[in-house]
């Protein structure tokens, strides 16, 4: 008879100040093994703009004890995931496995993380591979948008930066500059490892501990030197020849840690968060004015973002762009009703539950939480603070937050329009 793991997170913080969360998800042949780093292109001075995802890029090019080919070579033998993406706040690298090769996983992600080379030859190849993205992305408006919408809202700071970097920033980038970077900013403290799947606590702890040799002693993660974002309000009009035009309609939101998230989700949910959405069935299904149409809350450390995005043709944004006004005006003057809350809550439980039906997303959940909210909330008692959400709650969070300025992102043929008129 095979013994099931104990379900539930567990956590031990190393002497090196790393911390190591599990989760135990009973019935699953697999583990997902990730490191994330508290370090993002928030964390970038001018001058170091797009090290962090550069940074991201490099740490596969080899270490000290494989090459690029090896690293590639030792995963696909397994049949395993390797990958990681840069954030504005964090870096994650991961592996996903069958759980018998899971002290392969953190034996590799671990390695890449702690003894990367960053070696001028792989700067000066993987820059080459970088600015390909960047023109990737760039042909993308419905991706571009989001960084015209956060350029509105946060100017010049680092948050209103897109993360990639830019051509310029990446081309000015030196292996020196990006080997420092690394050194002072990849520190246990700053570092979070999560496993999950079928794993055992214990066991993890010990892989952990001899993948990460030599840490500092215990010592708490410093306190970052993060300068608060402006409050602005403004548009950023980008004038290209596109069959579609892409905007983002949004306001500053809440901070990470602010109570209030919770009514906020429900908020967005109802407004944009489905085909049942009050956004969805004025903007598409009523007027047939766009194809997407959707409404989003993200959170940082000590800020936040509301947004609304939408695709249309050129011809109807004003349409759009009034429509989208009304339903945030009449949100905030009228709140929505108790059938709409409940609905968006419903929709709320049943994401969330569903959307971590594999071990890569729980991964994901305890290492995230634990990295920026200090702590794993069991996923009963996320679902227990949704229910928790009463119709005033999010009467009250909507006459807050959808009064404040907005600020808009645009994409699209409009070379003798700067929008102003949308924001008064």
């Amino acid at each position: 008879m095979t013994r099931r793991p104990p379900t539930g997170s567990r956590k031990t913080v190393l002497p090196g100040g790393l911390r190591v969360v599990t989760e135990a998800v009973p019935g699953v042949r697999s583990a997902a093994f990730g490191v994330w780093v508290g370090v993002g292109s928030r964390d970038e001075a001018l001058p170091e703009h797009g090290a962090s995802h550069f940074l991201e890029h490099l740490l596969f090019k080899g270490t000290r004890k494989r090459d690029a080919l090896e690293i590639a070579v030792v995963m696909d033998a397994v049949g395993g995931e390797l990958n990681a993406f840069t954030a504005k706040e964090y870096t994650c690298y991961y592996a996903r496995v069958l759980d018998t090769d899971l002290p392969l996983a953190v034996d590799v992600v671990s390695d890449l993380v702690t003894s990367a080379l960053v070696a001028p030859d792989d700067v000066a190849s993987e820059r080459g591979v970088i600015l390909e993205e960047i023109s990737m992305h760039d042909d993308d408006p419905g991706d571009v948008v989001h960084d015209a919408f956060a350029e509105a809202l946060y100017g010049g700071h680092p948050l209103g930066r897109p993360v990639i970097g830019t051509v310029d920033s990446i081309e000015a980038l030196t292996a020196d500059a990006i080997a420092g970077y690394y050194r002072s900013r990849y520190q246990g403290p700053q570092m979070v490892v999560s496993v999950a799947g079928n794993v055992d606590h214990d066991a993890v702890v010990r892989l952990v501990e001899q993948a990460f040799p030599g840490l500092a002693p215990a010592s708490p993660a410093p306190l970052r030197p993060w300068a608060p974002p402006p409050a602005l309000s403004g548009t950023v009009v980008e004038d290209r020849p596109t069959e579609q035009a892409h905007l983002v309609l949004g306001t500053h939101g809440l901070a990470r840690d602010d109570e209030r998230r919770y009514a906020l989700s429900v908020l967005n949910n109802a407004l944009g968060g489905g085909m049942s959405s009050r956004l969805f069935q004025e903007v598409r299904e009523k007027r047939g004015l766009a194809y997407s149409v959707y409404s989003y809350s993200s959170h940082h450390h000590d800020t936040g973002m509301f947004g609304i995005y939408a695709g249309c043709s050129p011809n109807r944004v004003d349409q759009v762009l009034q429509l989208c006004r009304e339903e945030l005006a009449s949100a905030a003057d009228k709140g929505l009703t108790d059938e709409e809350i409940a609905r968006a809550q419903g929709q709320m439980r049943g994401s969330l539950v569903l959307g971590l039906e594999d071990t890569g997303s729980q991964m994901s959940r305890i290492g995230k939480a634990e990295l920026v909210h200090g702590e794993v909330l069991p996923v009963d008692e996320l679902l227990a603070r949704i229910d928790a959400v009463t119709p005033d709650d999010v009467r009250a969070i909507a006459d807050d937050v959808l009064r404040r300025p907005l600020s808009l992102g645009i994409i699209g043929p409009f070379p003798d329009r700067d929008f102003a008129e949308v924001l008064t």
